[in-house]
């Protein structure tokens, strides 16, 4: 591991006061990732799902940095991390960096907080090591089966016009900061640009498609035993506090996400926020922030 000072990216597109933070590489097998590692204290440890990266969880960071150790990962070809080109970007390849992220770092009494495909890789690492998590926060996200899958994102998945979509005209990526956002549509060009930033290619979008592709909705899919894992393993957090804070205007991960979660975790505290959509971190920041600060300070002290 390695840290050094503002990635060159930020500081050439003038980013480095929206995301002020040292970069922190772990060299894996597949690929060099990056992530975030800011403040001291209790571990909050956050998980990006697609087509985001760490930048999403920056005002947060900056906000607990202050009282707790912030982690952020940038999956491998996502954010900051190596983009390699060969098939390493499976949930279980996702889950097992991820892993070794914890376990190199030695990471104890973590907090995972987790969005979109980060619920389904985050859940996937505290389900194998139920000891090292002591609470979790799940927005906007899954972590389980379903065959709920928006119109538009099976559109996606459609062989060559997916990828010449995705990989060659940036369109999800492009669409998820309109579409992603609700109360906070439309987003200011420099957030949109630290969005998109790491997402500047064909080859550098590898990730986006994959991730689209791997939505496990049937037996036969290499990530549905992956998913299971993830799914059945729940029941050994079932003892953990859990928050729900919700966007209910999500089409992605609608409320009928949220429902399934509340009947996995019947103790959850739930958060509604009505207006909001997928990116709750833009949409509703402070009052997320304060949703998730009230519940460390429930959980932490009890």
């Amino acid at each position: 591991m390695n840290q050094t000072g503002s990635h060159p990216l930020i500081l050439k597109h003038g980013l480095t006061e929206e995301y002020p933070f040292s970069q922190n590489y772990l060299t894996t097998s597949s690929g060099i990732i990056h992530f975030v590692d800011e403040g001291q204290g209790t571990v909050l440890l956050f998980v990006h799902g697609n087509p985001t990266w760490s930048f999403a969880w920056r005002n947060l960071i900056k906000r607990f940095s202050k009282t707790h150790r912030c982690i952020a990962i940038d999956h491998l070809g996502c954010g900051l991390s190596d983009k390699p080109q060969q098939e390493v970007y499976r949930l279980a390849d996702h889950i097992e960096r991820l892993q070794l992220l914890v376990e190199t770092l030695d990471l104890e009494k973590i907090t995972l907080i987790a969005h979109d495909w980060g619920g389904a890789i985050g859940s996937g690492v505290a389900g194998r090591l139920p000891q090292r998590f002591d609470r979790l926060v799940l927005l906007n996200t899954g972590a389980f089966r379903s065959q709920l899958i928006p119109f538009r994102i099976a559109l996606c998945r459609i062989p060559l016009l997916g990828k010449l979509g995705m990989q060659g005209a940036n369109l999800f990526a492009q669409a998820a900061v309109r579409m992603a956002v609700n109360e906070a549509y439309p987003l200011p060009e420099k957030i949109k640009k630290g969005y998109l930033l790491p997402y500047d290619s064909w080859k550098n979008r590898i990730a986006i498609d994959r991730f689209v592709k791997d939505i496990p909705l049937k037996l036969s899919h290499p990530s549905y035993p992956t998913l299971t894992e993830v799914e059945q393993n729940l029941t050994k957090l079932s003892d953990k506090p859990v928050l729900l804070p919700w966007g209910i205007k999500d089409w992605c991960f609608t409320p009928e996400f949220l429902k399934e979660f509340q009947r996995i975790f019947p103790e959850a505290q739930t958060v509604r926020f009505e207006k909001a959509g997928h990116y709750l971190f833009e949409e509703r920041p402070q009052e997320l922030g304060d949703a998730i600060e009230k519940f460390l300070g429930k959980t932490e002290n009890s």
